[in-house]
């Protein structure tokens, strides 16, 4: 593993700063953290290297001694790992912006051109709902549901509070939820 490592950034020995130095002396350690929470070994490098983009960013590692290093890089690996879970495997992405002439292929049983178009009819349905919302729910939605990203995220990225895109998004699914209750009752 400690050969894979020096593959990824060969310069590193070369390079006498202490962020360099950290790399060379932990990225083996911290490639086997990141591994946990990785679908795989380029999302696992690519892991390793935001921890150290991390560790660039802040000075908080530069007073503590090696152990206190090692802690503080497993602690930001473990953190950087989970997020990158979440955001692959919470949610299950299916594009909503698909038109109707490229229809969803899942499982085999929904193949059939009765289910395809019902899937569909579905999604037309569900762009146009979303439409009805204003252009910041809409686009908290897609962050939220699209993305995978959590409501502090999501306030980090349009500058709002993160007590507002709560309520926001509660109140986009709430309405989204109303209409298809309405739509649900018509149909009947």
């Amino acid at each position: 593993m400690r050969n894979e490592m020096h593959q990824i950034d060969h310069k590193s020995s070369f390079d006498a700063s202490p962020v360099a130095l950290l790399y060379d002396r932990y990225a083996h350690i911290i490639l086997r953290v990141v591994s946990r929470f990785a679908q795989s070994q380029e999302d696992a490098h690519d892991l390793v290297l935001e921890v150290f983009i991390a560790a660039m960013e802040s000075a908080t590692w530069l007073n503590l001694s090696q152990e206190e290093q090692l802690a503080w890089l497993r602690r930001v690996a473990h953190n950087k790992g989970v997020d990158h879970y979440r955001r692959h495997t919470r949610y299950q992405s299916v594009s909503i912006d698909v038109g109707p002439s490229a229809p969803l292929l899942f499982e085999d049983d929904e193949r059939m051109p009765e289910h395809i178009t019902l899937r569909n009819e579905e999604h037309a349905m569900l762009r146009e709902n979303i439409s009805r919302l204003s252009e910041l729910q809409q686009e908290i939605v897609h962050l939220r549901f699209g993305h995978g990203l959590r409501t502090k995220e999501i306030a980090q990225r349009l500058n709002k509070s993160d007590g507002l895109v709560r309520v926001l998004l509660s109140r986009a699914i709430n309405y989204l939820r109303g209409m298809y209750r309405q739509q649900e009752g018509a149909q009947q």
